[in-house]
């Protein structure tokens, strides 16, 4: 364990899934409470899926943890390929808590304020999460078949 804790990228990781985890709870408390307020039991759209990708990022950060722990590639690259993808996965969080909050839509890019800036989100989300992770994944074969 103190190899994977003197590593930064995988510290980078485990501290994000952590507090994506406390956001998970968090949101799923809030979800709850929208669904005891609701005559159908049911809660903003926005707040539903705040609380599942803040889950389901936990989950994923700590597989990014392991990969960046067991990568054959130096440091900086790995805490690159780490950030990446988890800086996405914040964005994202933070994103759907505010849509959320506002409870005005169902869809954010059909109903975007801004649709070119979203698709370049969009773009740039999708490079810097499979590329991010892609590297890891790599540097965990090159170590293992290296």
């Amino acid at each position: 364990m103190e190899t994977v804790l003197n590593q930064t990228a995988p510290v980078i990781a485990i501290s994000s899934a952590g507090i994506f985890f406390l956001i998970g709870l968090l949101t799923g408390a809030w979800k709850y409470q929208c669904m005891a307020q609701n005559a159908e039991f049911k809660a903003p759209y926005y707040v539903d899926i705040s609380h599942r990708a803040s889950l389901i990022y936990a989950f994923a950060a700590m597989l990014i943890a392991v990969f960046a722990a067991l990568s054959a590639f130096p440091a900086w690259l790995n805490i690159l390929a780490t950030i990446a993808p988890l800086l996405f996965f914040a964005i994202a969080i933070l994103n759907y808590i505010k849509l959320g909050l506002k409870n005005n839509t169902n869809n954010q890019l059909r109903d975007s304020e801004n649709p070119a800036a979203d698709k370049i989100l969009l773009k740039t989300l999708m490079i810097a999460e499979i590329g991010g992770f892609l590297l890891l994944l790599i540097g965990f074969f090159v170590r293992v078949l290296g």
